[in-house]
């Protein structure tokens, strides 16, 4: 990819997103106060880093894999259903990850 090409992308894609919070911002607040709107915004960052998460660790080059990451992912949900600080599920997940690579090759 040359290097122009990497700029326009890298531009097109900030006006983008200039764009989409420029849309958010121009909702009245009178849409916001009914209970399923209100609802359904509070809950789109979540399912949104959801599907990134579950994006990531599932697939590879466009094809679903099952591997070290997946295991790294249920031992930090494990750390997080046991109520551990952040931190640790931070390194739980990380430990997992790093051992499944070394086992895994």
């Amino acid at each position: 990819m040359s290097p122009s090409t990497v700029w326009f992308v890298v531009i097109g894609a900030s006006v983008g997103a200039y764009l989409l919070k420029l849309t958010g911002l121009s909702v009245p607040a009178g849409a916001l106060k009914r209970p399923s709107i209100r609802r359904a915004v509070e809950l789109i960052p979540a399912a949104l880093l959801a599907a990134l998460v579950a994006v990531h660790t599932l697939t590879d080059e466009g094809a679903l894999v099952v591997d070290f990451r997946l295991a790294a992912l249920a031992a930090a949900a494990i750390a997080l259903a046991l109520r551990a600080p952040f931190i640790v599920v931070l390194l739980v997940a990380g430990g997992v990850g790093a051992l499944g690579y070394v086992v895994a090759g």
